[in-house]
């Protein structure tokens, strides 16, 4: 497989990604809008306390595998924002396996942290490369790999690298904080 069929493969990971994320996001405004939804949420949420952190672990390796295979099999070479990405991301890709296989939820509030901060840098970067005129704000790239610059061509119109990223850190912090909406048991 070439680099663009690996891209074509991360993106259509995103998009089924994303589908969940609207399935869940939709299945909870009905249930907050119609009391007969409830149940259906509930079920979601109940399938997230219990899969959330498996879930979380898996999009986080995928995304850390995408991330260096772009890098060291594509050789596309990072901008400064790339690296803040992979600074939140390449910790979860360790962390969150290991704390599947121990079960243990106590990683969550550490990984929601380094999962907001990954989005708000994905986010960032996302609206960079749509407005690159933004990227001299604050001195954060470099003229000589801007931030701005699409080392492969958006998917479907829209989808670029950063939006994967945020796509990914977006999973991970609902897969995570769905345990917080059963009550304080960890």
């Amino acid at each position: 497989m070439d680099v663009l069929d690996w891209y074509r493969l991360f993106s259509w990971l995103t998009l089924l990604a994303q589908a969940a994320l609207a399935v869940f996001m939709v299945v909870g405004l009905a249930a907050w809008l119609a009391p007969s939804w409830r149940p259906r949420f509930a079920a979601l949420r109940e399938l997230l306390h219990d899969q959330g952190l498996a879930l979380a672990a898996l999009v986080a390796v995928v995304a850390t595998s995408g991330s260096l295979y772009l890098s060291e099999g594509a050789h596309l070479v990072p901008c400064r924002l790339c690296w803040f990405q992979r600074v939140a991301m390449y910790p979860l890709g360790i962390l969150l396996p290991i704390a599947a296989v121990r079960r243990d939820w106590s990683i969550r509030p550490y990984a929601l942290v380094l999962a907001v901060l990954g989005l708000a840098v994905s986010s960032w970067h996302y609206l960079i490369e749509w407005y690159p005129s933004l990227e001299g704000v604050g001195g954060s790239c470099d003229p000589n790999n801007p931030c701005s610059a699409l080392p492969l061509p958006r998917r479907y119109g829209y989808q670029s690298i950063p939006l994967m990223a945020g796509t990914a850190f977006v999973c991970i912090a609902v897969a995570l904080g769905a345990r917080a909406t059963r009550g304080r048991n960890p």
